[in-house]
């Protein structure tokens, strides 16, 4: 590869390949549309398709797709080429505007949550100016939105982007209160952690629970796990090293800013860093980041694992969203400054945040739902599934004392002493980290640490965006009618804390105590499953709000409720399919095998000395026998509870079904197989065991 500087956005149409390849005129109107969402017009779009299809071509692209993020959760692409027939019999590479800004893929085929009736095809996406194309393989990716013929939106792009421009407009209000006139728009920004698995291929490929689901539905503890805590942050391994080296490449090429990279607590388990970016821009990034991962591991004999639990007993992953607001003239809105408690314009975002955290937490659990993330959160490895905000002594202290309108005693900042000459000394940052936080203030940004590794970050910044934004309406309702500003800012900064501290949570969120002071004393939400959380979308709090800040219309809710609750339903599905077809076809054979083989050396033994006893073999083959027929009993519930469930039409009523009947029912099964497989010679048992695919690399 060339060097970093060089190699970094070879592959995107960024702002450098548009400087050079642009008129003045066509590139000013472009940046005029990145910056301040000004409408193209063709003749623009027409220099821009042409000068980015000379661009891709060069770099050898034959074809070109609108590339966007139906309801699936991964992406989607249909690839078209440039070449037209030219009158002397050969081709030429062609590319207009219209292509560019337009497209229309079939919509019959994605989820729509009734949306769309399967004869209905016609769909269109629309490009995204303020994401800049790449090249993948031999195909220019041009970021897309997606709606149906009526408009309606079938994708994660078109909310969010509505999100962000609710947030922008009101932000500008609140800044203009404080005589703020040079600030033309608001962004939200966002850097997310991304935590993966690697494992073996070859051991994968002997898994069908891998295979299908993307977790281990079976799968007794091995002797060592992540107990050492020897993982974390250890030595990476020369086979993960070179991976991540290649990965790190081909994500510098598309202008992802990959950073930072090392073991994680499990074992077998990495995380990956960027800095943070746009917010659409580091979702889109985020998309291409975990197909990349996924192809590169291929390439080095692996597999990444993206489900959030793929191996029970170890910690499962997360996708940690770490999120701020800045204005174009480069004021993040979330930095304290030196002097907090006096920054009023920093206190009053501040209080919005958390306002809007307590008020639509719901909304903001349902937003990261998944039958993966299920069964990581609250685990002790994540966030517990009550969402509170952790704000660090200081700025707690803060919020204190202007809600007791006393005067703030600012503490003096201790330096770091390690007892060592030699080493330098530096300053104590004003906040911890608070790992068991769900929403944790980390300086000059908030780490929402809810997102599941699979799923996109678009849900979550959406009803975030959204819920900062409605919030900012009210305080900016208020202050815009006040007749002395300073004295209605702080009635407002005032209630607004009264309210909503409850929030607020600075100690240990995996303290079975703080669960139930957060339920019953607090009257916070605890969400535990999807369909427990998914119910948020339609309560009408939430709907108003969603509808009034025009992210989502009334009917794209109630499409979502079905499509988020039909994946879950789909999933766990697959699941419980998936464990009887193990169960059956590979467990109960590789135990009766071993049964049998032990039987048949019991009995050449007694053949040769009669007398013998042979009580562990008789004992082993009795357990084995016993196992045998609860492995089967539970597999015929396993069986009967599918059918029973296939029966249901209201995907409400069967989303609580799988929670409460088959759920248990494959964790009973599982109990016993595993136990089997502690009692089964390992020569016989038919797949790969925890501890070969833990510790094989």
């Amino acid at each position: 590869m060339k060097s970093v500087p060089e190699a970094f956005g070879s592959l995107v149409f960024d702002d450098r390949a548009m400087k050079a390849r642009l008129s003045g005129e066509v590139y000013h109107a472009m940046k005029q549309t990145i910056k301040q969402g000004k409408p193209l017009n063709p003749s623009v779009a027409n220099a821009v398709a042409a000068a980015m299809r000379d661009w891709a071509v060069e770099r050898g692209a034959t074809h070109f797709t609108h590339w966007f993020q139906p309801l699936t959760g991964v992406t989607a692409e249909k690839h078209d080429g440039f070449l037209s027939p030219a009158p002397d019999g050969g081709v030429i590479m062609e590319f207009s505007g219209k292509e560019l800004i337009q497209g229309e893929p079939d919509a019959s085929s994605f989820p729509s949550g009734g949306l769309r009736a399967t004869f209905e095809a016609r769909g269109y996406t629309a490009w995204d100016p303020t994401s800049y194309a790449f090249i993948k393989g031999k195909v220019l990716c041009i970021p897309t939105a997606f709606c149906s013929y009526g408009g309606e939106a079938l994708d994660k792009k078109t909310p969010l982007l509505r999100s962000m421009e609710a947030l922008n407009s009101q932000a500008l209000r609140i800044l203009r209160l404080f005589g703020n006139k040079d600030v033309r728009r608001v962004t939200s920004s966002v850097g997310p952690e991304q935590e993966y698995f690697l494992i073996d291929r070859q051991l994968w490929k002997q898994r069908r629970d891998l295979i299908y689901t993307g977790r281990t539905l079976f799968g007794a503890k091995p002797p060592k796990g992540q107990e050492l805590d020897d993982h974390y942050f250890g030595v990476i391994k020369p086979r993960v090293q070179a991976y991540m080296e290649e990965l790190n490449e081909e994500l510098w090429k598309l202008g992802i800013l990959a950073k930072t990279e090392h073991n994680e607590v499990a074992p077998c388990q990495h995380e990956l860093a960027p800095i943070y970016t746009t917010t659409n821009i580091a979702t889109d990034h985020n998309q291409l980041t975990m197909e990349i991962m996924q192809k590169v591991a291929e390439k080095h004999g692996l597999v990444c694992l993206l489900h959030e639990k793929p191996f029970a007993g170890v910690n499962g992953s997360g996708k940690h969203n770490n999120w701020s607001i800045a204005t174009d003239t480069g004021v993040n809105l979330l930095s304290p400054g030196e002097s907090p408690y006096e920054n009023a314009q920093f206190l009053l975002f501040l209080v919005a945040v958390i306002e809007a955290v307590d008020e639509y937490a719901d909304l903001l659990r349902a937003s990261v739902a998944t039958a993966g993330n299920d069964h990581r959160l609250g685990a002790n490895e994540a966030p517990p599934a009550v969402i509170s905000v952790f704000l660090g002594d200081e700025l707690t202290a803060v919020l204190d004392a202007l809600e007791k309108e006393e005067p703030y005693a600012a503490a003096t900042r201790p330096e770091m002493m390690l007892g060592v000459l030699t080493l330098p000394r530096f300053l104590r940052d004003t906040t911890d980290r608070n790992r068991t936080s769900p929403f944790a203030f980390t300086g000059n940004k908030f780490e929402f640490r809810m997102v599941g590794s699979s799923n996109s970050i678009a849900c979550a910044n959406i009803m975030l965006n959204a819920a900062v934004a409605d919030t900012l309406r009210r305080f900016a309702d208020v202050l815009e009618k006040a007749p002395d500003f300073d004295t209605a800012l702080h009635a407002l900064l005032l209630r607004s804390l009264r309210e909503h501290k409850r929030v607020i949570f600075n100690g240990n969120g995996y303290d079975d105590a703080w669960i139930k002071e957060a339920e019953e004393k607090r009257g916070l939400h605890n969400l535990r499953t999807t369909p427990d959380a998914m119910k948020a979308l339609l309560d009408t709090k939430n709907m108003e709000m969603l509808i009034r800040q025009k992210v989502y219309t009334e009917t794209e809710l109630r499409s979502r409720y079905e499509i988020m609750l039909e994946n879950y339903c789909k999933t766990i599905a697959i699941e419980g399919s998936t464990m009887s077809e193990m169960a059956r076809k590979e467990i109960l054979p590789a135990v009766e095998r071993y049964a049998a083989f032990v039987a048949e050396g019991a009995a050449k033994k007694l053949a040769l000395v009669p007398s013998l006893n042979c009580s562990y073999e008789r004992k082993l083959v009795q357990s084995l026998s016993a196992l045998t027929d609860l492995i089967e009993r539970d597999t015929d519930a396993l069986d009967t509870t599918l059918a029973e469930l296939s029966t249901i039409s209201d995907i409400t009523e069967l989303a609580e079904g799988i929670r409460d009947r088959l759920l248990p029912t494959m964790a009973q099964l599982r109990a016993v197989a595993d136990e089997a497989e502690i009692t089964t010679a390992r020569e016989f048992w038919p797949f790969p065991t925890y501890g070969e695919i833990l510790f094989a690399l």
